[in-house]
């Protein structure tokens, strides 16, 4: 079978499963006595198995198998959870996940996983794997897990094979444990095992082999094998196919009738749920939502057609309002609402819950506690919230380095907090939440806060700042200092921080997103970083304003406030001109001569001004025109003219022109 076709739905398959598998493992690290949560990280282990055999990846099958063994132990209450059994089962994901990544790059799945495997094992017999003395502790109670182990091997069903075998007889099918004597003088156990198989095939599935199926391809058993089979035959016909295989002394098949274990299982699911009712369930249909996977490439193929629609759309408006008729502007208007629906149909296919990214913070912070010998609590609020997959890509480093700031400068060790009348565990929050037109991100911590004499007299000893200067700076821009490139406070290199590269890279990638990022923190009570995201980086509303002959565009999301020159008092500071906003004294730039723009003495003089603000400052800006806002596509400027300072992109106005798009942050 050609199991390309199939790949790029095992690889989506596959993370989703081991994402799973790395929640759920936080939560029975949380309460180990919960074996509801065992159940659903068996059952994904379970299909990762499948999934990996059917596609040919034995290394992934086996390490899967080698968990499961542990986690069905876990689950008929053999062996206890353990702090052990917790990180080798963390580190078994961590192989699965290394080992999907090889395959995503084109390799096998082939990596030496014999340590783990060895760690699972002991696991598996109720040894511990950390020091000699727990693992003869534990050996002493080994004898009554093997016992119970040699009853599970004759026939026992776990939940999710009674499940399937009452769902078949809901359906009209039958369960048979069929046991099938091979003859003394065979030879090739296997082989015939596997042709017996063979001989059944296409009537029904095989469910459960005993010994397992590892056992059986390896000829690890005696002469007699077992295997529940579903299916619509009648025993005889299966028995006459059986023995048409050669070196088969006897077959004895039985029919499953009895399936109380299975319902004994669920009623221990459910006891709190019929607590709350005995009302007969409910017959009516569920409503299923119906979805597809649609490769991303498609869906920005799909944006970039209405990018072109949009750029097409204002050409015609301009024609509509040069000729003036009215038939023509009604069917225009028609147009232009028709296509703000498209518009609004296609973002929100592009819109992915930012939960894609947070996902893999709780095991993160996990991992980073351990190593600083912290006790940190992660809490997580609005996952659910929607952002565009262009940033959702670009937004896991950033974040990721934030968070560790967080954890390593942020959040002190338990004995600090309690010399200090803290709770001994540290609280990290991460939230999104949706702004007007922006998602927010914001990243608290109850941590010890950011020392502004410490940043200060950093930044004087790496030339950023001189003494003089620092005592005028305000809290706000001592904090921005933290951004500056090679800027960092620890005091020794570690894995964690001291390379002064963290906060400078989120800031530059935040900006790469049309994003900001701004700082809180009062000392001894904890910090807050916000991050400021676009719902989208390919269409935005924005304000075209004129200059001399050039045409350009302000984002909507950057303006506070546009009025008229002449409304307005400047006044003059340090030889700059400045005005009065809110009580707040905001810089007045002249854009002309700013971006350079040649105008000569017949040109009109500057006419409007527009309030920006960016990481809470206000700046004034002063333009010839406002000619009015409309939608724009954002086109990137090319390697060529990346680096142009002030302009983040450029777009094509209705009459073909092209205009450029203000970075309001870079100006500021």
């Amino acid at each position: 079978m050609d199991t390309n076709q199939y790949l790029v739905l095992f690889i989506d398959e596959g993370r989703e499963h081991l994402q799973n598998l790395n929640d759920k493992m936080l939560a029975l690290e949380n309460d180990p006595n919960d074996l509801s949560v065992v159940n659903e990280i068996f059952r994904s282990a379970h299909t990762i198995k499948g999934m990996s055999a059917s596609m040919g990846f034995e290394d992934m099958a086996n390490l899967t198998h080698k968990m499961e063994n542990v986690l069905d132990a876990l689950r008929h209450k053999q062996i206890d959870v353990t702090p052990d059994m917790i990180d080798a089962l963390f580190e078994s994901i961590d192989h699965l996940e290394a080992m999907l990544d090889q395959i995503i790059q084109g390799q096998s799945d082939k990596r030496d996983v014999s340590d783990i495997v060895r760690k699972l094992q002991a696991l598996e017999k109720g040894e511990a794997i950390s020091n000699d003395s727990e693992q003869s502790a534990s050996k002493s109670k080994n004898g009554a897990v093997e016992s119970k182990s040699k009853n599970n091997e004759h026939g026992a069903l776990n939940e999710t094979e009674w499940e399937i075998v009452s769902k078949a007889k809901d359906v009209g099918l039958s369960a048979y444990f069929i046991k099938v004597n091979l003859t003394d003088d065979c030879m090739l156990k296997a082989a015939r095992a596997v042709m017996v198989f063979q001989a059944i095939e296409g009537q029904g599935d095989v469910i459960k082999t005993i010994p397992d199926s590892e056992k059986i391809e390896k000829a690890e058993f005696d002469l007699t094998f077992s295997f529940i089979f579903i299916t619509g035959e009648s025993p005889d016909k299966i028995k006459h196919d059986i023995l048409t295989v050669s070196e088969i002394d006897q077959v004895e098949i039985d029919e499953i009738t009895q399936i109380k274990a299975q319902e004994n299982i669920i009623e221990s699911h459910h006891q709190t749920e019929k607590k709350e009712t005995n009302k007969p369930k409910s017959t009516a249909p569920v409503q299923v939502n119906k979805t597809i996977r649609v490769n991303l490439d498609r869906l920005d193929h799909l944006l970039n057609l209405f990018e072109e629609l949009i750029i097409d759309r204002g050409r015609l408006e301009q024609i509509s309002n040069e000729v003036g008729d009215h038939h023509l502007k009604s069917q225009v208007e028609k147009i232009h609402r028709v296509s703000n629906q498209l518009q609004e149909t296609i973002l929100n296919l592009r819109m992915v819950p930012v939960e894609t990214v947070f996902n893999r913070f709780p095991r993160m912070v996990r991992n980073l506690s351990k190593e600083l010998n912290k006790k940190i609590e992660l809490v997580i609020t609005g996952a659910d919230t929607e952002v565009d997959r262009s940033i959702v890509d670009e937004l896991g480093d950033p974040l990721v380095h934030l968070l560790r700031n967080s954890l390593d400068h942020g959040i002190e060790l338990p004995e600090v907090r309690k010399e200090n009348g803290k709770s001994e565990t540290g609280t990290v929050q991460l939230r999104a939440f949706h702004s007007g037109n922006h998602v927010m991100i914001e990243i608290e911590d109850d941590g010890a806060g950011i020392d502004r004499q410490k940043i200060t007299a950093k930044a004087i000893e790496n030339g950023l700042i001189t003494l003089e200067a620092s005592s005028k700076l305000s809290d706000q821009d001592v904090f921005h200092l933290m951004f500056a490139s090679g800027f960092s406070t620890a005091e020794k290199i570690s894995d964690i921080s001291g390379r002064g590269v963290g906060l400078d890279v989120v800031q530059s990638n935040i900006r790469k997103i049309g994003g900001t990022v701004s700082v809180e923190s009062t000392l001894g009570k904890g910090s807050r970083f916000t991050v400021k995201l676009p719902l989208t980086l390919s269409i935005i509303n924005a304000m075209l304003i004129k200059l001399g002959e050039e045409t350009y565009a302000v984002p909507i999301s950057s303006i506070v406030e546009t009025m008229l020159l002449r409304q307005i008092e400047l006044k003059t500071v340090n030889k700059k001109e400045v005005l009065i906003y809110r009580d707040a004294v905001v810089p007045f730039i002249d854009l002309r001569n700013f971006l350079q723009v040649p105008h000569s003495d017949s040109e009109a003089s500057k006419q409007a001004v527009i309030i920006v603000k960016q990481s809470n400052n206000y700046l004034a800006f002063a333009v010839d025109e406002l000619l009015g806002h409309q939608d724009i596509v954002i086109k990137s400027l090319g390697n060529y003219l990346k680096n142009v300072e002030g302009i983040s992109g450029a777009t094509i106005l209705g009459d073909g022109r092209v205009a450029l798009i203000l970075d309001c942050e870079a100006i500021a």
